[in-house]
């Protein structure tokens, strides 16, 4: 079992539901967790948002955000995740947003910032959230492939880490 496959199987064995919230990783994301057998019952739906107007328009992301703290921030994708988890009954919202290749001298080619969203039980709960940025290394595909990856195997980690339950090996 690879590691995409273990954690679709801890999804399922947790009754967890994904939708994201991708500008970097365009879908890759979701295309990663579909690609293993049964992620029709884990993944709700995809927001492919690339341009700041679709991060804005579909997401909330406002521009004030935008503004202070550039596309490739912690907190756009914050904004972007709990932009996916309002308009979905997913349990979990994942959010990317970053760069494969060196556009501007104060960001790195590689850098993704990444956010989670676990809904609470009680729907009037505030949910728990997770953001982190990480860079790879690699041409472009590489480095979206590898952020996707990353994306999911945190998934695990963070609900793991929420709940108290043990992780997977």
């Amino acid at each position: 079992m690879n590691a995409i496959e273990r954690v679709a199987a801890y999804m399922h064995e947790h009754a967890l539901t994904l939708v994201t919230a991708e500008s970097c990783t365009a879908g890759l994301i979701a295309a990663t967790l579909a690609d293993v057998a049964g992620a029709g019952s884990l993944l709700d739906c995809a927001f492919v948002v690339y341009s700041p107007q679709a991060k804005m328009r579909c997401l909330g992301v406002t521009p004030a955000t935008l503004a202070r703290h550039n596309l490739t921030s912690e907190p756009v994708a914050r904004e972007m995740a709990l932009g996916a988890s309002r308009q979905s009954p997913a349990l979990i919202a994942i959010s990317n947003t970053g760069v494969t290749d060196s556009v501007d001298d104060d960001i790195p080619a590689g850098t993704q910032c990444y956010a989670w969203v676990f809904k609470a039980g009680q729907a009037d709960a505030a949910p728990a959230i997770y953001a982190e940025t990480r860079r790879f290394s690699g041409n472009r595909n590489g480095i979206r492939l590898a952020s996707a990856r990353y994306a999911l195997q945190r998934l695990v980690e963070y609900h793991a880490e929420l709940t108290g339950k043990p992780k997977p090996r």
